[in-house]
């Protein structure tokens, strides 16, 4: 049956991050607060939880998680290579809801899905989320919904549509920001944008010059 801890209480907050990470160290789903929705997250190195949180979110390998990560230290073992723009952005935006697609470091042993030798990292900026993530290492974290259906913005959202299927909920109060991360691809010559979101495409430009879109 699944437990939710109110993270607004101090004692509840800690005795959540530690049943959610031990919770994922057994390979089974948590929700967590993020600075942007509630997230579904599962060990990113155990490719059965991955495939547990997919099918509690009604979604196939052809679309793959995002991963999120407790510090920059943590993401750069994950890519291959930033590139030339991606230290910039970390530096300006992390933690934050900015979304790298990167080239995947070739030597981990993982299974996101058809991730096509990429992988989508993000340090959010959230105390829970963090303090979870420092615990857990880097999770495969989406929305925290079934598939089609909206976002969920609190705990109560994310179980009335996840139920049973997740073994903790970590409830962060209601979110602050409906925006979804920006998302930008650094895997070609030139940065493209592959989601609008919470960092407008301008403050990218700020920073890195040229961004193609599909305007």
């Amino acid at each position: 049956m699944a437990r939710r801890f109110d993270c607004s209480d101090s004692t509840q907050r800690t005795v959540g991050v530690m049943e959610a990470a031990a919770a994922v160290r057994r390979g089974e789903l948590v929700v967590l607060p993020t600075d942007t929705v509630y997230g579904i997250g599962a060990d990113a190195f155990t490719p059965a939880a991955v495939t547990a949180l997919l099918d509690a979110k009604g979604r196939g390998r052809d679309m793959p998680p995002p991963v999120l990560v407790g510090t920059v230290r943590a993401a750069t073992a994950l890519v291959d290579d930033l590139g030339p723009y991606g230290q910039d952005l970390v530096d300006a935006f992390w933690p934050g809801p900015l979304t790298l697609v990167c080239k995947a470091n070739r030597a981990l042993s993982w299974d996101l899905g058809d991730t096509k030798g990429t992988v989508a990292v993000r340090m959010p900026l959230h105390p829970v989320a963090l303090d979870l993530l420092k615990e857990t290492g880097p999770m495969a974290v989406s929305s925290a919904n079934r598939s089609g259906e909206p976002p969920a913005t609190t705990a109560e959202e994310a179980e009335k549509q996840l139920g049973d299927s997740v073994e903790v909920y970590l409830d962060g109060g209601p979110t602050t920001d409906k925006t979804p991360s920006t998302i930008l691809d650094l895997t070609t010559a030139v940065p493209r944008l592959l989601r609008r979101g919470a960092i407008p495409v301008e403050k990218l430009r700020g920073i890195i010059g040229y961004v193609a879109t599909d305007d």
